[in-house]
C-alpha cells in the first residue's frame, strides 16, 4: 500500500506561480510590440503599448501597496491575539494554582470538620450514657429513702412498744410482794408473767437494734449514691461544655468551608472563563490567518466525526492536518501552489510523475474538477523531485485511489474528494488507523504512540528518525496534546 507523499511547499519572498505565469504573457505581448507593420499600424500599436505601460505602472504600486498594508493588519492583528492568548494562559496557570490551593484548604477543613463531628458524636453518646446513669441513680436514691423512712417508721413503732413495756415493768417494780400475790390467784401466774415480759422486752430490745443498724445502713447507701449522682452530674455538665465548644469550633470551620468552597466555585468560574476566552481566541487566529478557509472548531467537529468512525483521536486527526495543509495553523489554508503539468527539472518535465497523472486525471474526469485549475502541492528537493499531493491531507493520488471505498463508507460521499474537508479527515484517520495499531504494539505511551504513527504517517519505512524532538512525529505529537485541551474546552463550552 502507498503512503501519502507528503509535502511542504516552499514559498520564496516575491514569487508566485501564477505570477510567473502572467509574466511569460506580458512578455510575448512585448515581442508583439517589435514585429514591423506598416506605419500607421506601428503607430497604433506603439500608442497601444505606451497605455499599457503608463496604466500598468500606475496602478501596479497601487495594489502592491494595498496587499502589503493589509499583509501588516493581518500580522498585527494575529500578533496582537497571539499576545493576549499568552496573558491568558499565565492567567489561567495561575488562577489554576489558587484553585488548587483552595481545594486543598477545602478538604482540610473537611477532615476536620468530619473529625469535630465524630467528636461530637461521642460526646452524645456519653452524655446520654450518663443521663441514663443519672436517672438510675436518682432512682435508687428515691427507694433508699422510702426504705429509710419505712426502717424509721419501724423503729419509733418498736420505741413505743418497748417505752410501753418499760412502763408496765417500772409499775410493777413498785408493787409490793403482798399486792402482787393478791393479783394473781398463784404464784406460777405470776412468775409466768414475769418470764414473758422479760422475753418481750428482750425482742423489743433487738428489733429496736436492728432497725437502727438498718437505718444507718440506709443513710450511708443514700449518702454514696448522692455521691455518685453528684459525679454523674458533673461529668454531664463537662461533657456538655466540650459539646458546646465544639459545636463553636464546628460552626466556625462550617463558615470558613463555606467560604472556601465560594472561593474555589469563583476560581473554577474563572479559570472556565479565561479558557473559553483562550478557545475563542485560537478560534480568532485559526480563521483570521487562512482568510476564513478552516476555523478550529469546524475541524474540530470534522475531526470528530473521523473519530467516531475510526477510534483515531480527533486531536490527533487535527495536528497531521495542521503539519500536512497548514498556514499560521490554519488547516487547508496550504493545499498547495501548483499545477500538475507544470514544467520541471525532472524525469517527467513535470511537477506530477508520469506514474501519477493517469489516476490523477480519472479523478479529477469522476469530480468534474479541471486539472489545469486545480492547485496541487509543489515538488520538494528533499523529499522527491515529484508533488502532485491532493487536498488538506495531501494524499497522493494513487494512494487516494487506494482509500477511496473505505472514504465513501465512512463520509457517505461517492466518489470521494480529496479537496472536500470531511472525505480528507476521513482519509487521515484512515491512514493514521493502522499505524497507530502497530506503534501501540511498540510504546506504551499516548505521545509515543501518535509520535510513532505520524513519523510512519510521514516518512514509512524511515519513521524513527522522525521521532526525536523537534521532528514531524514529536511536532504532531505536541500539537495533538494542545488541541486535546483546546477540543475539551470548546466542548464544554458549547
Amino acid at each position: 500500500m502507498q503512503k501519502p507523499k507528503v509535502v511542504i511547499d516552499l514559498k520564496l519572498s516575491g514569487t508566485d506561480v501564477r505570477v510567473r505565469r502572467a509574466s511569460r504573457v506580458d512578455l510575448s505581448e512585448s515581442r508583439m510590440i517589435r514585429i514591423p507593420f506598416v506605419p500607421v499600424m506601428r503607430f497604433l500599436v506603439i500608442g497601444v503599448a505606451v497605455s499599457y505601460l503608463i496604466f500598468g505602472t500606475a496602478v501596479a504600486p497601487i495594489d502592491r501597496g494595498q496587499l502589503s498594508l493589509a499583509a501588516q493588519t493581518v500580522d498585527s492583528t494575529r500578533q496582537q491575539l497571539e499576545s493576549q492568548l499568552q496573558d491568558l494562559e499565565n492567567q489561567i496557570a495561575q488562577e489554576q494554582d489558587v484553585l488548587d490551593g483552595y481545594q486543598n484548604q477545602g478538604a482540610s477543613l473537611q477532615n476536620e470538620i468530619n473529625a469535630t463531628n465524630a467528636k461530637i458524636k461521642k460526646l452524645n453518646l456519653q452524655i446520654q450514657a450518663i443521663t441514663l446513669s443519672i436517672k438510675s441513680l436518682g432512682n435508687q436514691i428515691s427507694d433508699n429513702q422510702d426504705q429509710i423512712q419505712s426502717t424509721q417508721s419501724d423503729i419509733d413503732q418498736n420505741k413505743l412498744v418497748l417505752t410501753r413495756t418499760l412502763q408496765s415493768v417500772y409499775a410493777n417494780e413498785n408493787l409490793s410482794m403482798v399486792e402482787v400475790l393478791l393479783q394473781k390467784p398463784t404464784l406460777s401466774d405470776f412468775f409466768g408473767d414475769m418470764a414473758d415480759l422479760i422475753t418481750i422486752q428482750s425482742s423489743l430490745k433487738d428489733a429496736l437494734q436492728k432497725g437502727m443498724d438498718l437505718r444507718d445502713q440506709l443513710v450511708s447507701e443514700k449518702e454514696a449514691l448522692a455521691l455518685q449522682k453528684n459525679d454523674a452530674e458533673q461529668m454531664q455538665a463537662y461533657q456538655a461544655s466540650q459539646k458546646q465548644q465544639l459545636n463553636a469550633a464546628n460552626a466556625q470551620k462550617t463558615t470558613l468551608l463555606k467560604e472556601t468552597q465560594s472561593k474555589i466555585s469563583q476560581a473554577q468560574q474563572s479559570v472556565q472563563e479565561k479558557q473559553k476566552q483562550a478557545a475563542q481566541i485560537r478560534n480568532q487566529i485559526f480563521t483570521l490567518l487562512g482568510g476564513g478557509q478552516l476555523a478550529f472548531g469546524d475541524a474540530a467537529k470534522l475531526a470528530q466525526v473521523a473519530e467516531s468512525a475510526t477510534g483515531v483521536p480527533a486531536a490527533f486527526i487535527l495536528a497531521i492536518l495542521t503539519q500536512e495543509s497548514s498556514i499560521n495553523g490554519v488547516i487547508g489554508a496550504n493545499l498547495g501552489k501548483c499545477y500538475y503539468n507544470d514544467p520541471r527539472n525532472n524525469a517527467s518535465g513535470t511537477v506530477m510523475s508520469n506514474t501519477q497523472k493517469p489516476i490523477f486525471l480519472a479523478l479529477m474526469a469522476t469530480l468534474k474538477l479541471d486539472p489545469d485549475k486545480t492547485p496541487v502541492s509543489c515538488p520538494i528537493v528533499s523529499d522527491g523531485a515529484y508533488g502532485g499531493a491532493m487536498g488538506p491531507a495531501q494524499f497522493m493520488p494513487s494512494t487516494w485511489q487506494l482509500y477511496a471505498n473505505d472514504i465513501a463508507s465512512v463520509t457517505g460521499n461517492n466518489p470521494p474528494s480529496p479537496f472536500n474537508n470531511l472525505d480528507a479527515f476521513a482519509a487521515t484517520a484512515l491512514y493514521l488507523k493502522n499505524g497507530l495499531t502497530s506503534c501501540k504494539a511498540i510504546y506504551r505511551t499516548t505521545f509515543s504512540q501518535e509520535s510513532c504513527a505520524a513519523a510512519k504517517y510521514y516518512a514509512g519505512g524511515n519513521w524513527k528518525y522522525y521521532m526525536s524532538v523537534g521532528r514531524y512525529g514529536y511536532r504532531v505529537a505536541d500539537r495533538a496534546s494542545t488541541f486535546a485541551d483546546d477540543i475539551a474546552i470548546l466542548d464544554s463550552s458549547s
